[in-house]
């Protein structure tokens, strides 16, 4: 059985979220996959398939800690306001 998220963030700096990120999609351990793509111009969709719920679990640690990481780097670049 394969179990499944997935997220979309809206915002309008989805393209530089994605390439932050698209570069871990190759690191994945042997138990879960993870899909990053953009949806339109400010759409980021993270997909992650796993064979079991903790496999599902540490994927979606790794990979909602590594968005929230690019965001806020992305806020220190360039801060809005």
């Amino acid at each position: 059985m394969t179990h499944t998220a997935v997220f979309r963030f809206t915002t309008h700096d989805a393209r530089a979220l994605y390439l932050s990120v698209c570069q871990e999609m190759g690191d994945v351990g042997d138990r879960s996959s993870v899909r990053v793509r953009l949806e339109g111009e400010e759409t980021l969709v993270l997909e992650v398939a796993a064979t079991d719920i903790p496999a599902l679990r540490a994927a979606l640690n790794t990979w909602l800690r590594l968005i929230n990481i690019a965001i806020e780097m992305r806020e220190l670049a360039a801060p809005s306001g």
